[in-house]
Formats: C-alpha cells, sequence, structure tokens
C-alpha cells in the first residue's frame, strides 16, 4: 500500500507504522466476526432508534440496548462496540475484550481507540473502571456505480460522545457534505485523482474505486492521521497522503481529476469565534471556493474535471453568479454550476453557529452578532450552496477559448432549488452522461443534428393536464426520473418533437413532418426546436439512438 503522511505532534495512539497496520488488520477481523455493519445496527435497535440517531440523539438506541442487555446472546458483541463507537458510552472491559477476541483491549488503547476510565473502589474491592471511546467508529453503507459497498469509518468524537460543543482541530466523520460530494464525483476510470482537504479520507477512498492512483492533502496533520487509518483499516490500495494548504503540496503536478469538499463555511475573522478546520478555510466570505475555482486549472490534464462544493455571497443587489462567473473567466476553464439552495445571512449563521455545538444563550448571541456584523461590513443578504463542475478543455484552450469552439465550451450557470431525481444511476453517473452529449451535440452543426437520431431517456415521463372537458391539453410537462429531476415546460411543437423521437426517424424527418402537420415554415420550426433539441441533450433527457462515431 503507498500511505505515506507526516502527522508531526498529531500522533494517533503509540504504534508504529508497521504495528499500527497489524493492529488494524486485528480490528477489521473483529468487526467482521461481530457483522458491525449499517443493517446489522439497524437491526439491533430498530428503525425508530436509527432514526433518532441520525437526529443526534442517542437516547431511545440506549434504552432499547438495556431493555435487551440480558438477551442480547449472539449479539451480545455487536451490542459493546455500538455502545461504545457509536453511542459514545462506556463498556466493561471484560465486554469489550469478548467483542475484540483478535485486536485485545490493550491493542484498541496501543491503536488510540479507546482508553480506560478510571472508577472509584466499591465495598473496599479494587477500582474496575471500564473503557471509554477515544474515537468515533462506526459502518458505512453506500452504493455507487460499482455496487454496493460498506467500510468502517474512523473520525474524532462527535457533541453526542463528548459531552460539550466540539474543538477546533476536530476530525468530522461522513456527513451529508461527504454522501453529497461522493455522490456527484464522475467514476469514470482514470489514471491519477486529488483529494484536496481530504478530512477523513473519505472522498480518496471513493476515489480509489475507479483511479489507479489517489493523493488527498489536508491543512492537519491529524485528519491525515485519521483518514491513513481509515485507509488501511479498509484494505484500500493506492492512496497516498500530503501535508499543506490547498495546492501547495501538489504544485507542478496535474491530475485526471480533483475533487474538493474545502472547508467553505464562511466564518467571521473576529478573535472570539472558533474556526473549525473540517468546515473553516480561513479566508474572508467565499474566498476559500474562489481560490480553489481559480487555482485548480494549473493542476488538472488536458481534458480533466474537478468538482467541489461551495457556498457563495449574494452582495448588496448583484447576482451571485457574476461572481461565480468571473471566478471561472479566470480559471480558463469551462464549467458548470449548480445552485441548489439559497439561505437568508440570518439562518447561515444560525446554521453554522449550531453546528459548532453552541446552544442558544449569552454565547449563541454574541456568536450571532459576530455573524451579522461580517456579512453586513460586505453588504451580504443571502449565501448560494451548490455544486461546482470544472472541465480543461482537451485542447489546451485558454480563457478566452481560442483554440475551442465557443459552441463547444461546457458554459452552465443554473439554480435547480428542487429535490433530485431519485431513479436510475448515481448523479455522478449522471454528469458523465450528460457531459459526453454535450461534447457530441456541440460538436455538430445543424445540418448534422438534424439527420441524427434521438431517442427520450428511460427515465423520463410526460405529464398532460386538461380542463374537464377540454380535447386539447392546457400544460404539458417532460419530468425526469433521475438526475436532477427537472421538469420542462413544453409547447406543442416540442412535445411532438420529444413524442416523436424514439431512435428510427432522423430528427430533421420528424421536424418536417410536424411543420407540415402544424402547417408553419419548415425551416423557422427547425430554428425554434434544434436549440431545445440540444438543450435536451445536454441535460440527459434525449439521448442520440446510435453510437458516436470513431
Amino acid at each position: 500500500m503507498n500511505v505515506h503522511a507526516d502527522p508531526g505532534q498529531d500522533r494517533i495512539g503509540t504504534a508504529g507504522p508497521e504495528r499500527r497496520r497489524e493492529l488494524l488488520a486485528s480490528l477489521a477481523a473483529d468487526l467482521r466476526s461481530a457483522r458491525f455493519a449499517v443493517a446489522s445496527l439497524d437491526s439491533l435497535w430498530g428503525a425508530e432508534a436509527a432514526a433518532a440517531l441520525h437526529r443526534g440523539q442517542r437516547v431511545p438506541a440506549r434504552r432499547v440496548l438495556d431493555a435487551r442487555r440480558a438477551g442480547h446472546g449472539a449479539s451480545a458483541e455487536l451490542a459493546t462496540l455500538a455502545e461504545l463507537f457509536v453511542l459514545g458510552l462506556p463498556v466493561g472491559r471484560d465486554e469489550l475484550a469478548r467483542a475484540l477476541t483478535t485486536l485485545g483491549v490493550d491493542g484498541a488503547i496501543e491503536l488510540g481507540l479507546v482508553e480506560p476510565v478510571p472508577a472509584e473502589p466499591v465495598d473496599g474491592d479494587a477500582p474496575t473502571g471500564g473503557i471509554r471511546a477515544v474515537l468515533d467508529l462506526r459502518p458505512y453503507a453506500f452504493v455507487d456505480a460499482f455496487g454496493a459497498g460498506e467500510w468502517w469509518i474512523l473520525s474524532d468524537l462527535g457533541e453526542l460522545a463528548l459531552g460539550h460543543a466540539l474543538g477546533e482541530q476536530h476530525v468530522l466523520g461522513v456527513g451529508g457534505a461527504s454522501m453529497t460530494l461522493s455522490g456527484l464525483m464522475i467514476p469514470d476510470a482514470a489514471t491519477s485523482v486529488l483529494d484536496l482537504g481530504t478530512g477523513c479520507g473519505i472522498q480518496a477512498m471513493h476515489a480509489a474505486r475507479f483511479a489507479d492512483r489517489v493523493v488527498a492533502t489536508d491543512i492537519s496533520a491529524r485528519a491525515l492521521e485519521i483518514a491513513a487509518m481509515n485507509v488501511e483499516l479498509n484494505g484500500i490500495e493506492g492512496v497516498e497522503f500530503r501535508l499543506g494548504s490547498l495546492f501547495e503540496p501538489v504544485a507542478g503536478e496535474r491530475f485526471d481529476r480533483v475533487v474538493s469538499n474545502p472547508p467553505f463555511v464562511i466564518t467571521p475573522r473576529r478573535e472570539g469565534v472558533p474556526e473549525y478546520d473540517y468546515r473553516d478555510g480561513g479566508m474572508v466570505g467565499d474566498g476559500i471556493v474562489e481560490a480553489v475555482v481559480t487555482g485548480a486549472g494549473a493542476h488538472l490534464e488536458p481534458g480533466g474535471i474537478a468538482q467541489l462544493l461551495g457556498n457563495w455571497e449574494y452582495r448588496g443587489r448583484d447576482d451571485a453568479f457574476d461572481r461565480v462567473a468571473d471566478w471561472t473567466a479566470r480559471s480558463g476553464l469551462e464549467h458548470w454550476i449548480v445552485e441548489r439552495e439559497v439561505q437568508h445571512v440570518t439562518e447561515y449563521a444560525e446554521t453554522w453557529i449550531r453546528d459548532g455545538g453552541t446552544r442558544p444563550g449569552e454565547e449563541f448571541d454574541r456568536l450571532y452578532d459576530a455573524w451579522l456584523d461580517d456579512f453586513a461590513e460586505r453588504g451580504v443578504r443571502e449565501v448560494g450552496f451548490g455544486y461546482v463542475l470544472l472541465r480543461r478543455p482537451e485542447q489546451g484552450a485558454d480563457a478566452a477559448g481560442a483554440t475551442h469552439a465557443a459552441s463547444a465550451r461546457l458554459a452552465r450557470l443554473e439554480r435547480l432549488h428542487g429535490p433530485l431525481g431519485s431513479a436510475g444511476a448515481t448523479l455522478g453517473t449522471h454528469l458523465s452522461e450528460c457531459l459526453e452529449a454535450h461534447d457530441r451535440q456541440a460538436g455538430l452543426d445543424d445540418a448534422e443534428l438534424a439527420g441524427s437520431r434521438l431517442a427520450v431517456a428511460p427515465d423520463v415521463t410526460e405529464e398532460r393536464h386538461h380542463w374537464p372537458g377540454d380535447e386539447n391539453p392546457t400544460a404539458m410537462v417532460l419530468r425526469q426520473g433521475g438526475g436532477f429531476g427537472r421538469a420542462i415546460t413544453l409547447d406543442t411543437g416540442l412535445a411532438a418533437l420529444v413524442g416523436a423521437c424514439d431512435g428510427e426517424l432522423e430528427v430533421g424527418q420528424i421536424i418536417a413532418a410536424i411543420a407540415h402537420l402544424l402547417e408553419v415554415d419548415a425551416a423557422a420550426l427547425a430554428a425554434e426546436l434544434l436549440p431545445a433539441a440540444r438543450t435536451l441533450v445536454d441535460d440527459g433527457i434525449l439521448r442520440f439512438a446510435d453510437p458516436a462515431a470513431g
């Protein structure tokens, strides 16, 4: 395994590299033996308790375990591991020894997973302290383009186990943003991938499923240490870890892909405001996202793609997309930006103050004032959140696109605030298919597109709404079951074109027939429908029925 990190003073546990590898292999054997998996845990404490845990509440799960403790039987080891690592509660040393028969309690202490809890003597007997977790350890299940998978993920203890707010060097586990980005990740085979700001290593682990080599960087030595442990625990090969800020650890290097869940949370740069490594990039406003967007081009191979999540500020009466478009122009890259949500600054501040573990009260109010003062100084009224996809043109076009036809350049800025589609492939696969389709249609002139055969994607349905008794519909809508779950309003001509796209007739033949039926000029109708067809191809609603030439 090619795993390298420079953890410095953030070394976890006392084991050296070789010994740690042995201990992690023993831990993996014990976790498998105990069936420490998502489905097993859900079955152990039931759906309601599992749902409460997702909300950050452990009491229902603890009550279930307490009530069933005497009857656990074959699931006793699973219950012990769940209580210790998932609920963050201490367990008896003997119980843990039975659950970790290969690793042993001393091995878990050496690895830095647990530590003894001193206890007071009872009735003159010697102290018999329990064992408590030092790190969070839980199973993580997923489905991607390669099928279903499950890993064990180590991270720092959360608020539930700590009983207080998070520390500023906290290493986060798999959260909502992590799962969003891993779902967006284009799964096409790649020689090299850069995971910028790896955290617990989850994106690097996903990238290793389709890449020959992954380089994962982080400014936090502790994060790199935990990420390296996760890679080793799950037997993942081909990952290298490097310490440093942004692109500094990969100066002069290029990759087929760059993925990043950067610390994009907009935090006041003021004394007394906590700055968490996992979410705060140390720059003013949305500067960290700007830095990643404008810096990515220097680290992409021709045709290479960068994908990241980000926030952007709406200042005064300006549209945030104007600033985002300026970032992409300076990057010299093609782009596809999808805004998924917008929050007012008050809601945004409340969200991230709570995220750090601060509860309503005097301290909460102090931080709230700091956030609102910071936004007011820049005239920020709202904050957008969304997905960023950047691509370096195959021909190495400069920012003006000198060697890449303007019509073929990918340049999309769109707001899709509704629910995503739930049918079909992962969003990453959908993005890959859309990029391929865009490149193909953009390379065709109108005559060539008219000579193409298109078919409706299998996840697309059509809705027609009628007034009672009316023969003709008052509204027609195409709905995409997968992907971004788009809803496209149709007029008569476009509805007829889509309805006839079954892969048999050429687009030009269909348009000519529609023009005849509607008694309109065929050339004028083609000028209207061909651009609409291009958009539907870009969105994955229409597909080329014939394989691409060459």
